[in-house]
């Protein structure tokens, strides 16, 4: 069970990355059309696992590694934003949400039958 500490900084990174993904898109990602889909930070603050879906992008994985490439840029850049409401700005370990690809294909799968 999360704190409520922990859910106010899940929604404030979340929200802060989201913008950071938005205004970044062309310059380090080519471009491609990124959103957070969640965040979970641990009870120390330390780490965070940032939840991402990549759309618009010929090659995900690609787009994938130059996200985990950067990920020295965008942490610096997230404590631009927030180091003066968070003490430590906590490390960033990205994963791909696929849920949404899940869900289209159990609906194209009933759509079968």
């Amino acid at each position: 069970m999360e704190s409520v500490r922990q859910q106010k900084v899940n929604k404030l990174l979340a929200k802060e990355l989201a913008e950071i993904f938005r205004g970044s898109a062309r310059e380090l990602f080519g471009g491609a059309f990124i959103t957070v889909t969640g965040v979970r930070i641990t009870p120390d603050l330390s780490v965070a696992r940032v939840y991402i879906s990549i759309m618009a992008a010929k090659d995900r994985n690609a787009v994938f590694k130059l996200v985990e490439e950067q990920n020295h840029v965008i942490r610096r850049r997230l404590g631009g934003i927030i180091g003066k409401q968070l003490r430590i700005v906590p490390e960033l370990s990205f994963f791909l949400d696929d849920s949404l690809d899940y869900a289209l294909r159990i609906d194209e799968l009933l759509k079968k039958k």
